[in-house]
C-alpha cells in the first residue's frame, strides 16, 4: 500500500471522536513521510485550524529575528533602514517561498523550516572587525552544515544527549530569555516615558497564558497573548503607526552584491572566506543544541507511535545549509538554523511540520508584499510577547519536564552551571562529554556505550565548540587566537 493511499484510507473525521485531541493524535500517528518525494496536501497530509498558530508565530518570529541580523550587518556597514527593511522583505520572499513551501511541506515533511540563527547576531561586530564578508561567511556556513549533516553527525549528537543535559540546556535557554524578553520590553516601555505599560502587558499575558495552559490550549498562546499585549498597550496610550508600505525588493543578486547598491560590498574575495572559517565553524557547532531542542518539543507532545511525522536532524541541516547557501548568493543576510518559533507552537499544537509549513510560506508572502504586518510584528508588546509565550515560556517548562531523578537533576544543574559560565554551545559539549563519560548522571546509561559513544565523539564535539569559541574570543578571559 502507497504511503498516499494509506494516509487517505486511514484518516477519520473528527467527528469520530471523543475530543480533538484525539483527533490530531491520530492524524499524527497514520501520517508516515518519505524521505526527499513529493508530498501534495490531502493525499499526504492535512491542513488544520492549528496550522494557522505555527506559522503565524513563525511570520512574527521571522521578521523580529531577521530584522535583528540585518539591522546588526547593516550598524557595521553603515547602511541604512531602508537596507533593513528592504533585506528583511526579500528574506521573507527567499525564505517563504523557496523553503517552508518547497523543501518543508512538499518534498521533505520530516525537515524543520530554516529559520535565522539567532545566537550568531551578538558575533556579527566580531565577523566585520575580522574582515568577514556577509556572502563568504554564508557560503562557508552551509558548506561546513553540509558536511555535518551528510556524515550524520548531527543526529548522532542528539542521540548523545542525555535527557538531564537536554533538560538543563532547555531550562537554561528558557529562563535566560524570558528574563531577557521582560528586560527589553520594559527598557521600552520606560524609553517611552511609559514605563507602567510593560507592566499591563506581562501582567495580562501572565493571566492569559495561566488561562490556556489551565483548559489545556497553549497552542493558542501566540495569537492570543500577542494580540491581547497590543490591545492593552494601545489602550494604555502607546503610540503605534504603519510605515512600511506595499512593494516588493530588488530581486537581483548583482544588486545586492554590486559596489554601490545592496551591501556596497562587491563579491568577496579569498580573504574574505579564510576570515569568517572560525564563525562558520562555530555557528553550525551551535546546531545540534538547537535542533536538539526542537526535536524534544516534538517528542513530548507527540504520541509515542507518531515516528513517521518527527523531525530529521540531518535533513533538517541539509535544508538549513542548503538555505543558507542559496538565500546568501541570492543577496539575504540571514544566518539559518532550526526555525524555533515553527516547530515550538506546532508541537505543542500537535500538529506535523507540512500543512503549517505551507500557511507559514503565504504569510510570509504576505507580510513581505503588503509591508504593514511587517510593522505590526515588530512592534515591540506584540514581539516580546510572541517570543515569550512561543518560545521562552515552552522551552522553560519542556527542560523541567525533563528532569525527573536525582541522576538528571544533577547532569541539568552541570549543565546550566556551565551554559552560564560560558554559553550554551560550551555548557552542551561539557555537560555531555561528563554525562557519557559517566561522571556525572545516569552512570548505567554510561556504561551501555561504546568506547566511541561514550568518549570519542564527545571529545571531539567538546574540541572543535571550545576551539571555535576560543579563536573567535568567545571563552571569558582570553583573547581571541585570531
Amino acid at each position: 500500500m502507497s504511503t498516499q493511499s494509506s494516509y487517505q484510507q486511514r484518516r477519520k473525521p473528527a467527528s469520530e471522536f471523543e475530543s480533538r485531541d484525539s483527533y490530531l493524535e491520530n492524524e499524527l500517528s497514520i501520517m508516515n513521510f518519505r524521505r526527499w518525494r513529493l508530498h501534495l496536501p490531502f493525499r499526504d497530509f492535512g491542513i488544520e485550524l492549528e496550522d494557522l498558530v505555527p506559522a503565524l508565530a513563525a511570520t512574527i518570529g521571522k521578521v523580529v529575528m531577521v530584522t535583528a541580523m540585518a539591522a546588526a550587518f547593516a550598524s557595521q556597514f553603515g547602511l541604512s533602514a531602508e537596507f533593513v527593511a528592504e533585506n528583511v522583505r526579500y528574506e521573507l520572499l527567499i525564505a517563504g517561498v523557496l523553503f517552508a513551501v518547497v523543501f518543508s511541506a512538499l518534498l521533505n515533511p520530516n525537515t524543520n523550516l530554516a529559520g535565522t540563527h539567532g545566537p550568531m547576531i551578538p558575533l556579527i561586530p566580531l565577523i566585520a572587525a575580522a574582515g568577514g564578508h556577509p556572502l563568504a561567511l554564508g557560503i562557508m556556513v552551509g558548506v561546513f552544515g553540509l558536511l555535518l549533516s551528510f556524515s550524520k553527525g548531527g543526529s548522532k549528537l542528539v542521540t548523545l544527549s542525555g535527557e538531564g543535559v537536554r533538560g538543563g540546556l532547555l531550562i537554561y535557554l528558557g529562563a535566560v530569555g524570558l528574563i531577557g524578553q521582560i528586560g527589553k520590553l520594559e527598557l521600552w516601555s520606560e524609553g517611552i516615558g511609559m514605563g507602567f505599560v510593560s507592566f499591563g502587558v506581562i501582567f495580562a499575558t501572565v493571566v492569559i497564558y495561566a488561562y490556556l495552559a489551565r483548559v489545556q490550549k497553549r497552542w493558542l498562546a501566540i495569537p492570543l497573548c500577542s494580540l491581547l499585549a497590543g490591545v492593552v498597550a494601545y489602550a494604555m496610550g502607546t503610540p503605534f503607526e504603519f510605515v512600511t508600505e506595499p512593494g516588493l525588493p530588488p530581486m537581483s543578486p548583482t544588486f545586492w552584491w554590486g559596489e554601490t547598491t545592496g551591501w556596497q560590498l562587491g563579491w568577496p574575495d579569498l580573504n574574505h572566506f579564510i576570515a569568517v572559517i572560525p564563525f562558520a565553524i562555530l555557528a553550525v557547532a551551535m546546531w545540534s543544541p538547537d535542533f536538539l531542542g526542537h526535536r524534544v518539543f516534538q517528542e513530548l507532545n507527540y504520541p509515542k507511535k507518531a515516528k513517521g511525522v518527527l523531525m530529521n536532524v540531518d535533513d533538517t541541516m541539509t535544508v538549513c545549509s542548503i538555505r543558507q547557501i542559496v538565500g546568501s548568493i541570492l543577496g539575504g543576510g540571514n544566518l539559518a538554523s532550526s526555525w524555533g518559533t515553527y516547530m515550538i507552537p506546532a508541537a505543542i499544537a500537535k500538529r506535523p511540520i507540512p500543512g503549517g509549513a505551507l500557511l507559514t510560506g503565504v504569510m510570509c508572502v504576505l507580510a513581505a508584499v503588503l509591508g504593514y504586518p511587517m510593522d505590526l510584528a515588530m512592534w515591540e508588546p506584540v514581539l516580546r510577547v510572541a517570543l515569550l509565550v512561543g518560545v521562552f515560556l515552552p522551552l522553560l517548562e519542556a527542560g523541567m519536564q525533563m528532569v525527573r531523578d536525582n541522576q538528571s537533576a544533577q547532569s541539568a544543574g552541570v549543565c546550566i552551571f556551565s551554559c552560564a559560565f560560558v554559553n550554551p554551545v560550551f555548557g552542551w559539549a561539557l555537560t555531555m562529554l561528563l554525562d557519557n563519560m559517566g561522571l556525572i548522571g545516569d552512570k548505567k546509561r554510561s556504561a551501555s556505550l561504546s568506547f566511541a559513544d561514550r568518549v570519542v565523539i564527545p571529545l571531539i564535539a567538546f574540541i572543535v565548540c571550545v576551539g571555535s569559541l576560543a579563536l573567535v574570543g568567545q571563552l571569558p578571559g582570553i583573547p581571541a587566537i585570531l
